[in-house]
């Protein structure tokens, strides 16, 4: 039987799912998935693998995701036959076939996330979990002169969660750019790669360098000090989006 494997991109609505990764009694988009391909394959469990985990209530626009199939469904045809089984907060937005060595997390090249924070004295019934609320107005340019201190390759300890396993800390920002468009700021960063809760402890921290509470200054001592106390707080789940995912084509 002729094994072919599929890449797909993804989009999905973080907000009711309690993550990406299947966990025990709790709905989560892998699961999401396989139940999906399972429909489809007859009940046989066809296992998917993505780039990498999003936490609950983190967002994606796209995620990349590859599973292998027996079915010789022409590669354009996957994203309706997936749509038609999956819930409405996910989608399929692009599907091909991949050669066997494609492995969507171990062969990405980088990732870029994006951070929506928006400003206004009273929380927003239909913007509280697609962005962070902030009820101070912040200065972009200040957001964007202490981003330029996180540039590039340095040890990241301050801006991962304490509860990290992984030793090696040392991951490369390509971009961290600060966008303000009327009440609302943007921050893209890109990277090679992504320590636990590092694009959140970073969207935290120059939260604080936007309300005059931490100086550029600061920010790039917090990074050299290698002390997840110097950095500010962890931003919320909600304001986070996996934006896509780099394979250098």
């Amino acid at each position: 039987m002729d094994i072919k494997r599929i890449k797909c991109t993804i989009s999905y609505d973080g907000s009711r799912f309690a993550g990406y990764q299947v966990q025990p009694n709790e709905r989560t988009v892998q699961q999401e998935l396989e139940k999906a391909l399972a429909r489809m394959h007859k009940g046989e469990e066809i296992r998917v693998t993505a780039s990498g985990r999003t936490d609950a209530g983190v967002h994606a626009m796209g995620q990349v995701i590859h599973f292998d199939t027996p079915f010789s469904i022409p590669e354009e045809r996957w994203p309706a036959a997936l749509n038609s089984q999956l819930p409405a907060d996910i989608a399929v937005l692009r599907a091909e076939e991949a050669s066997s060595s494609f492995h969507a997390r171990f062969s990405a090249l980088g990732k870029e996330y994006r951070y929506r924070i928006y400003q206004s004295p009273h929380r927003s019934p239909f913007k509280h979990t697609y962005a962070c609320h902030c009820p101070f107005e912040l200065n972009a340019e200040a957001m964007q002169e202490a981003g330029r201190r996180l540039m590039g390759t340095h040890d990241f300890t301050s801006f991962c969660s304490a509860k990290t396993e992984v030793e090696d800390k040392v991951r490369t920002l390509t971009k961290l750019e600060v966008i303000k468009q009327e009440e609302e700021i943007e921050l893209r960063v890109a990277g090679s790669g992504f320590l636990y809760n590092m694009v959140r402890i970073i969207a935290g921290t120059l939260i604080e360098a936007g309300r005059g509470r931490m100086s550029p200054g600061d920010v790039e001592q917090a990074l050299k000090g290698r002390n997840r106390a110097l950095a500010g707080k962890t931003a919320p789940a909600e304001g986070l989006y996996l934006w896509s995912v780099d394979y250098g084509n």
